[in-house]
């Protein structure tokens, strides 16, 4: 091959369940002069970026890194380092991803203890506690905040506060919640928590945001296993927050930044705030759907905001729709996750995306779509 063509991708408008499209100012932040990962001023930027992350997450006692790898290794990362194999593992989960939670601690030896419901349903949290009354002895209890396949928001806070007096861990998938819906690491009690980059912060993939409590870093300075070098916390934690910095990888220079910037635009914009633009632009697209007569996957009282999963009509080719989206109006919107999954809509409104004007955007070229599709605006 001679030659490659220039880089030339289509100008998309993501409104699916993630990435969605950067802050201007983020994708500005990524064409500052690199720096290289062992000069001191970055090691000072990683400090602030800690301690913007703390702020984002609700760490009061505890730690935040940011792995350098995509939501996923999050998810492991935190199996590996806390739980040795032949250690009891309790999923709780009515999705795909909370149930990839449970493949992975299986592939990491654990017993799993898999308590699970219907797609679009939350699992309550009595069942998760009366599995863990039969087996007091689980090392860690695990949720998914946000259910990223079906539109799901599990009652965290209330979970944490069940297990307060309990030596399990609680372990969330927060991939999805993360500056997008109030969450609460420290007050809620919750001992491991990891995330991405590139929904609700609206920064490019590539890395995990994780953070941990006291007593689940305890377990992790005691435990009797080795993990992978690349994502020992503790060797992190050497380079990311102790300091002088000790050498582990080559940091992603170009994605720090991005998210130190996306960080700042988070808090410059307040929690609150944030929260508040999210909730009000989901509601709205969701009202407006059910206006049009569809249906929703997730159960009404446990609805996300910002992630609304929409059932496809019978009769309605779906994916045909989706690529329609795409290929007319340039919007790219998520289809159903899995085998299991029921024929869905995943509708993002996040980060930069989470306006009512995007939603109107989104609105209409459906409208236009299923004009042809069989189906108009009822």
């Amino acid at each position: 091959m001679s030659s490659a063509p220039a880089l030339s991708p289509p100008d998309r408008l993501l409104c699916g369940p993630g990435p969605t499209n950067l802050e201007p100012s983020v994708l500005e932040a990524m064409r500052e002069s690199m720096m290289g990962h062992l000069d001191p001023s970055l090691h000072e930027l990683l400090l602030d970026l800690v301690e913007m992350l703390r702020a984002v997450y609700g760490v009061e006692r505890g730690v935040t890194v940011p792995l350098q790898a995509t939501g996923m290794s999050g998810m492991e990362t935190g199996i590996m380092n806390l739980v040795s194999p032949g250690d009891v593992v309790i999923v709780g989960y009515a999705g795909f991803f909370g149930r990839r939670i449970a493949q992975m601690a299986a592939r990491h030896g654990a017993e799993v203890v898999e308590v699970t419901r219907d797609w679009g349903e939350v699992v309550p949290n009595a069942a998760l506690l009366e599995a863990l009354d039969q087996r007091p002895d689980a090392r860690l209890l695990a949720v998914v905040h946000a259910e990223t396949s079906t539109g799901a928001q599990h009652p965290l806070a209330e979970l944490g506060a069940a297990m307060r007096d309990r030596d399990t861990l609680l372990f969330a998938d927060c991939v999805t919640s993360l500056g997008a819906i109030p969450l609460s690491f420290s007050q809620w009690g919750v001992d491991f928590a990891y995330s991405c980059t590139q929904k609700a912060l609206g920064a490019p993939p590539g890395m995990s945001p994780i953070a941990l409590s006291e007593r689940a870093l305890e377990r992790v300075r005691t435990r009797d296993n080795q993990v992978p070098f690349s994502f020992d916390i503790e060797l992190l934690l050497d380079y990311w927050v102790k300091r002088p910095a000790t050498y582990h990888h080559t940091a992603p220079i170009l994605h720090i930044y991005a998210l130190y910037q996306a960080l700042r635009r988070t808090l410059d914009e307040g929690l609150e705030a944030r929260w508040a633009r999210h909730e009000e632009a989901g509601r709205y697209l969701q009202a407006e759907i059910g206006d049009r007569g569809f249906d929703l996957v997730a159960d009404a009282a446990h609805q996300l905001p910002h992630l609304t999963a929409v059932r496809v009509p019978e009769g309605v080719d779906g994916e045909r729709v989706r690529q329609r989206l795409l290929d007319e109006h340039g919007i790219e919107i998520g289809g159903g996750l899995g085998p299991d999954s029921p024929s869905m809509w995943r509708i993002g409104l996040m980060g930069p995306n989470a306006s009512i004007e995007i939603a109107d955007r989104v609105l209409a070229a459906f409208d236009k779509v299923l004009a042809n599709e069989g189906r108009s605006r009822e």
